[in-house]
């Protein structure tokens, strides 16, 4: 076997299927059983939709035109120019990578991991062999761990980004982020009768308690029912030394993470996964790392900075009256987050 990757989600099953375009043989390896839901925020970024079109994959979902901001009386809209994004339900999005990844050939098996060794020629994992193994085992990967390369984190944590599907027609065809003193509230359409609310936040309460920070967001959903309850992931901040070691290559919230607060999650997995392939069939991995450091370099520090601008305060209460002011600030900076990683 050419090519192992451990992790069903998007990030491992986009590896598979370029890899099986380049005319590898790969194998996934997922220990969770059917289609994978996850704690996300759900809208995709128009250079997202190019992707997955690129691939042949066109989950069903909700057109989305923008981003915008609300916090309190002020509100700040940002259209995405190239193009519509699209508002997916996770399991949606995971069926369809799923069927893709099938439908190329490549096996998809229910098995957990429990010992990794490599040499010089190959992997091997649990007794099967191959030339290379990806580990797209998520945030917490405890591929990453067991490797070395997991650095801890004790600084200011972020402790998860919950859900909770609402039954009622979408009021608007922008994402909105809801800003609160201590949380955001990310609301995103993902079908004609069905909206999506994620909170991120550093405090650790209840979802019902942090929703109650977001009068209008409440009043727009007063009287609707749930479709699905309230999930959660955490802490989001993940760092690794390294996103390769041996024959071994980190994809996705495995090869490390800041933050969900700019929604590149599933930009950086496509990316990231491209790049694996490209770097696994020149026999260089080294130039996977490279091109992680390039792909992400946008993501990392955007991110670091408005999480630490949004810790501040005066800085976090002034920061969507400063995207109303500035439009064209704001428009610009949605207009860079919608394009593909690197570009």
């Amino acid at each position: 076997m050419d090519l192992l990757v451990v992790g069903g989600g998007p990030a491992g099953l986009a590896t598979a299927l370029h890899a099986a375009r380049a005319g590898l043989e790969a194998t996934v390896w997922e220990q969770r059983a059917g289609t994978i839901g996850k704690a996300c925020g759900e809208g995709l970024m128009p250079g997202v939709v190019a992707g997955l079109t690129a691939l042949g994959v066109h989950p069903p979902g909700y057109d989305l035109r923008g981003i915008r901001y609300v916090a309190g009386a002020h509100r700040a809209d940002a259209d995405f120019r190239a193009g519509p994004g699209r508002g997916v339900r996770r399991t949606v999005l995971h069926a369809a990578l799923r069927e893709a990844v099938l439908a190329a050939g490549v096996r998809v098996e229910q098995r957990a991991v429990r010992r990794v060794e490599q040499d010089e020629d190959g992997v091997v994992v649990d007794g099967t062999c191959a030339r290379h193994l990806v580990a797209a085992d998520g945030l917490h990967s405890p591929i990453r761990r067991a490797l070395g390369l997991h650095r801890p984190r004790r600084a200011h944590r972020r402790h998860g980004l919950r859900r909770r599907h609402y039954v009622l027609t979408p009021w608007s065809d922008h994402v909105e982020v809801h800003w609160a003193r201590d949380a955001e509230a990310y609301v995103t359409p993902v079908s004609d009768d069905l909206v999506g609310v994620a909170v991120l936040t550093a405090d650790r309460r209840p979802y019902d308690d942090h929703l109650a920070a977001f009068l209008e967001l409440q009043e727009r959903l007063a009287g609707a029912g749930t479709a699905t309850p309230a999930r959660g992931a955490g802490p989001l901040r993940q760092d690794a030394s390294a996103r390769t070691a041996g024959r071994v290559l980190l994809v996705g919230d495995a090869a490390g993470y800041v933050d969900a607060l700019t929604g590149e999650g599933i930009a950086l997995a496509l990316a990231q996964a491209s790049a694996a392939v490209r770097a696994v069939i020149n026999g260089d991995l080294a130039a996977y790392e490279r091109e992680w450091r390039r792909l992400t370099r946008r993501y990392r520090w955007l991110t670091h900075a408005l999480l630490g601008a949004t810790r501040v305060p005066p800085l976090r209460a002034a920061l969507v009256p400063a995207a109303q002011r500035l439009p064209w600030l704001f428009s610009a900076t949605v207009d860079v987050l919608a394009r593909p990683p690197g570009t």
